[in-house]
């Protein structure tokens, strides 16, 4: 379960700053892309994964993992992806004064 453990701040972190952007001007439109960009990124991780376990280039202790496998690929894997799909929108989004407002007001120019 070391690996599981070792993802617990990730998602901590993924989850305050996404909601910290609650407010900020297109939060649903935000969480639909995030989310179609984790599902999409959720398959790649499956996939290549699953190829680079299959090929023996990369192996993991049985001991550190949960067990559950999508594929050859532990579930602990998909936690990195999932969390880049919202944490890097929602920083973005924190970072722009005003949010979108901003880009769009730059988009006009």
């Amino acid at each position: 379960m070391t690996y599981t453990l070792i993802n617990i701040p990730f998602v901590i972190v993924t989850a305050v700053v996404t909601l910290a952007t609650l407010r900020r001007p297109g939060f649903g439109r935000r969480m639909a892309a995030s989310g179609i960009a984790a599902a999409v990124l959720f398959v790649l991780t499956a996939v290549f994964d699953s190829i680079m376990i299959g090929s023996d280039l990369v192996r993991y202790p049985e001991e550190s993992m949960s067990g559950i496998r999508i594929g050859l690929a532990p579930i602990e894997d998909f936690a990195y992806a999932v969390c880049a799909a919202f944490l890097i929108p929602a920083v973005w989004t924190l970072l722009t004064p005003g949010g979108r407002r901003a880009g769009a007001e730059a988009d006009a120019r």
